[in-house]
């Protein structure tokens, strides 16, 4: 029988359910990958598991988020993550190595492997052909624990590519347009796998651009072949022997086939404030600018940073305009200082930043208030930034070099004749620059046992989840709209430095929703905890898009929330919330959205027997009256997870002999 290539990588590494769209499956994994906003809780999490030694075949430890360390907090983080990972197995990429999806697929990433990482990028990894799938730390530290990944067996959407980008046109330009086509809600429980002649004329740093920013499609993952392509970039990172072909069937079929030709994608835009509010540079040229900011783990290659380089060697930027690169590693910052590249970035007015994630997540260089700011990045969600109100947009790397020297929005193949500048065309370079020295190996286990873990004060062991309640009374803390993400329940930017203390992190769960002189959402949550009630969140449609932070859950959690209603979820966090033993409810008709309000007394009676085995439970508002129907989309596995309290829970009692 025909395959996609999906499914081949999925049949090797099954271990649980049948291969049939929409059921339950459980994969082996093979690569784990944590960074250090995330990473602390997982290896805490991991601990918890009693567990002494990972048991995938390699597993890494990135530090790349907090990287300004004001305070104690963020290097109490480092240090504890590289004095853990020495001692469970993990390999360690210290402070200013780079950002993990880019140094993965420099040095880690393997054709045919699963790989499960602690951040919702992680199918970056797809442009080498991997099943690189984000999730919540908690579910990657099961799987570091050797445990299998559960997730609904994917339907496939194959998009088919056709001819050749054109000059100053980019695979950013490609995501973009196929976020106009798919938005970024709507395609929970798909893969998209790319096929057909076009795949071959792009690199691996373009298709890697691509299955990145394929996370905002609000898909399991994205993966490309693994071609003559692939072995040759791995070649170059002296990897040649990591390398296996890889491709669908001739005659794999598709539950939906999406045509694409190269040649018709023009240069794009994500328009604030979402990644799917898509329009072309044509449409929106001639906005004034103020800020540039290339980099993230979307486009710091060397090739598009060398790109940006030539296209400013020799000019300036223009004086209105504050511009940034941040290198995506410390071989890309190497590779571009050895060809000439550096010096040429500066000379242009180019602030060279720290190669981690920096400005992506709002740790640094946010935008004046009404400032229209340019990024390469993949997430332009309100506020991201760091500024309230912010007015971000998402391009590639080529429009962002132009619009830096000419002040507004440029579209890039106009260069030519407005300022006489040729479309620069960088190669993949034959042999890449390796220096590994900033990769720590693990211990050997027989050292291992005797290495001391540091342990900061600031660093505290997250609470558990408590079993459910046979019935749930409590009250709606917050009725928010569509499209919520986890930026929006969990900020980052300035608050990721309490990631390690979930009692102090919490303060600010939907800080954004406060309102001055009224208590916060954490206090009002903190009340009813204390009055043995539960917090209720209500949602619109899409609620947890975005980032794989397991504190999006685990605060909530701590704060005393039991259940979430919304219209529809996301994968990721829907995951995070039944790790956590927070029911995810669905309205049965959407409709009843519209029956709750803030502040409203809720009773879902016979909440246990529910989740133990029925489709549906009721929902009564008795502060309105209002009884309607609550729908539970939940595996066997899910509803085991809730009725022991979460994950952790569940995993301890799994492990207890019988």
């Amino acid at each position: 029988m025909s395959q996609t290539l999906t499914y081949k990588i999925l049949q090797q590494h099954l271990v649980d359910g049948k291969l049939i769209p929409g059921r339950p499956i459980g994969i082996r994994i093979d690569q784990t990958l944590t960074q250090d906003a995330t990473g602390t809780t997982a290896f805490l999490l991991f601990e918890s598991m009693g567990m002494a030694r990972v048991r995938t075949d390699l597993s890494v430890s990135y530090v790349d988020h907090n990287l300004a360390q004001f305070g104690p907090e963020n290097h109490n983080d480092h240090l504890y993550l590289q004095s853990i990972a020495r001692k469970v197995g993990v390999w360690h990429s210290r402070p200013g190595n780079g950002i993990c999806h880019q140094v993965h697929l420099e040095r880690f990433g393997k054709p045919a492997a699963t790989l499960l990482g602690s951040d919702s990028h992680t199918p970056t990894g797809g442009g080498l052909g991997m099943l690189a799938i984000g999730a919540g730390g908690l579910d990657v530290a099961s799987a570091m624990g050797g445990g299998p990944f559960y997730l609904t067996c994917p339907k496939v959407i194959g998009v088919r590519l056709t001819g050749k980008l054109n000059d100053w046109v980019t695979s950013k330009d490609l995501i973009l347009k196929l976020l106009s086509i798919l938005t970024t809600k709507g395609n929970v429980g798909c893969i998209v796998e790319y096929f057909g002649p076009g795949v071959h004329t792009l690199s691996v740093p373009q298709r890697a651009t691509v299955t990145n920013m394929g996370a905002e499609l609000g898909v399991t993952t994205s993966v490309f072949p693994s071609d003559s392509v692939t072995q040759q970039f791995l070649q170059a990172q002296k990897r040649g022997g990591d390398f296996q072909p890889l491709a669908a069937d001739p005659e794999a079929e598709y539950d939906r086939v999406i045509e694409i030709n190269l040649s018709q994608v023009v240069p794009m835009a994500a328009c604030p404030s979402s990644p799917d509010n898509i329009k072309s540079i044509e449409e929106i040229a001639g906005r004034k600018i103020g800020q540039v900011v290339v980099g993230s783990c979307t486009n710091s290659s060397y090739t598009d940073l060398m790109t940006v380089a030539e296209v400013l060697k020799g000019r300036r930027i223009d004086s209105a305009v504050e511009f940034a690169v941040a290198p995506g590693s410390r071989q890309v910052l190497q590779m571009i200082a050895r060809s000439g590249g550096l010096s040429d970035l500066i000379a242009a007015g180019a602030r060279m930043i720290e190669s981690g994630c920096g400005p992506c997540i709002g740790q640094g260089f946010s935008p004046g208030d009404g400032v229209v700011t340019l990024r390469t990045f993949n997430r332009n969600f309100a506020g991201r930034t760091g500024t309230k109100g912010d007015q971000c947009y998402l391009v590639s790397p080529e429009t962002a070099a132009a619009s830096a020297i000419m002040g507004e929005i440029t579209d890039p193949r106009n260069l030519k004749e407005m300022v006489g500048i040729q479309y620069p065309k960088i190669k993949i370079p034959k042999e890449f620059r390796i220096d590994d020295s900033m990769i720590e190996p693990p211990l050997p286990p027989e050292e291992a046992a005797g290495a001391k873990v540091l342990r900061g004060p600031t660093i505290v062991v997250p609470e558990s989840s408590k079993p459910l309640p046979e019935t749930l009374r409590g009250q709606v803390l917050i009725k928010c709209g569509d499209k919520i993400t986890t930026d929006h329940i969990m900020p980052a930017g300035a608050f990721l430095k309490y990631r390690s203390n979930v009692p102090e992190y919490s303060k600010y769960v939907f800080n954004g929703f406060n309102e001055e002189d009224k208590p916060t959402f954490a206090q009002r949550g903190l009340d009813l905890k204390k009055q043995g009630r539960a917090g209720i969140v209500i949602a619109g449609e899409s609620y947890g898009q975005g980032s794989s932070r397991e504190h999006a859950a685990l605060c909530p959690m701590y704060l005393g929330v039991r259940a979430v209603l919304a219209k529809s979820m996301e994968r990721i966090h829907k995951a995070n919330l039944i790790n956590f033993a927070i029911v995810p409810i669905e309205f049965a008709d959407p409709a009843d959205y519209d029956k709750i309000s803030d502040n409203d007394q809720i009773e879902i009676p016979d909440l246990t027997e529910a989740v133990k085995n029925k489709e549906e439970l009721e929902i009564r508002n008795q502060s309105s009256q209002a009884v309607f129907k609550g729908k539970l989309n939940l595996s066997h596995r899910d509803r085991e997870i809730l009725l022991a309290g979460g994950l952790l829970n569940f995993a301890k009692k799994k492990a207890q002999p019988s």
